[in-house]
């Protein structure tokens, strides 16, 4: 599952190579991370601090507001997570665009955190937690069939951060999804009909009178189905206690590593101090949409 690119092969590859490996439901991993960092001082700095200043679960970048949510306006280190964040999220786009310029043609760029807790030992409510093997849906808005892509780098100077799978999402519904509610014929369509084309139009109409954030709680049949399945792996003791299929892996300090969230199960055992970064992939860019969720689903219903 994991696809190895060190600088060279990065080099070496062709324009569609790592996007057709993401579609592909691989793990595409770099032993150095491909793109530029915060400087050390401002590394030191934000992994002290942040720890102690968290207000949410991560501190996050929001570009359709242009804010940082996650700690207080007044925060010493508010100004340094802008201009860290904004800055990291820029490099990435900048990084996609150019390795894989098919897949990310329309992409739409979404928050870019810092996650500055132990993740092991957490202790969050189980839809929340990072240590529960999932797949990623809807927590940000309606996707609609979009891919979510994930941009992660281990900033932490010293320890490994200890990622887990399961498998991919096909071979996860033959298994679980008559016991997830995902049932060969019971879906129905996963068109969008009229009630959610009129809670998107409001939605919107809220997002441009000056409340961009609200646009999370928009919501699509095929986003409420993904939102379902993920529900139910994190909440099923009997799936993440079973280790069939169980895979781990070790990101070292300053490695990145980025994946299609929303078709690899994962979840972080262990770490602390990561970037994260989330960008919606168009399906319409994709080379192989048939492997895409959206049109995997519409196989099982």
């Amino acid at each position: 599952m994991l696809e190895t690119f060190h600088k060279e092969r990065i080099a070496a590859a062709s324009p569609d190579e790592i996007g057709d490996c993401l579609e592909q439901g691989r793990i595409v991993y770099f032993p150095e991370c491909p793109v530029s960092l915060p400087d050390d001082e401002d590394l030191d700095r934000l992994r002290s601090e942040l720890p102690r200043q968290l207000k949410f679960k991560n501190v996050s970048y929001h570009p359709e507001a242009d804010r940082v949510k996650g700690l207080d306006e007044n925060s010493s280190i508010a100004d340094l997570s802008y201009r860290a964040l904004t800055k990291h999220s820029q490099r990435v786009t900048e990084f996609l665009h150019q390795v894989m310029p098919t897949l990310a043609t329309g992409m739409r760029v979404g928050t870019c955190s810092f996650r500055p807790m132990q993740e092991c030992g957490r202790n969050l409510k189980a839809h929340a937690s990072n240590e529960l093997v999932h797949v990623d849906a809807g927590a940000y808005g309606a996707t609609n069939g979009d891919r979510i892509l994930r941009f992660f780098v281990n900033v932490n100077p010293t320890e490994d951060r200890v990622w887990t799978t399961k498998g991919r999402l096909p071979d996860l519904l033959d298994r679980y999804g008559n016991a997830a509610g995902v049932r060969r014929g019971e879906l129905g369509s996963l068109a969008r009909g009229p009630v959610d084309q009129l809670r998107s139009f409001l939605i919107g109409a809220v997002a441009r009178l000056g409340a961009p954030l609200v646009t999370v709680l928009d919501s699509s049949p095929y986003d409420r189905t993904m939102r379902r399945f993920h529900n139910f792996m994190k909440d099923s003791t009997a799936f993440q206690q079973n280790m069939e299929d169980h895979e781990e892996f070790r990101f070292e300090p300053f490695s990145a590593w980025m994946v299609f969230t929303d078709m690899v199960s994962h979840a972080c055992l262990s770490g602390q101090h990561a970037l994260v970064y989330t960008a919606l992939v168009r399906l319409t860019s994709c080379r192989h949409p048939d492997l895409a969720p959206l049109n995997i689903l519409r196989e099982v219903a």
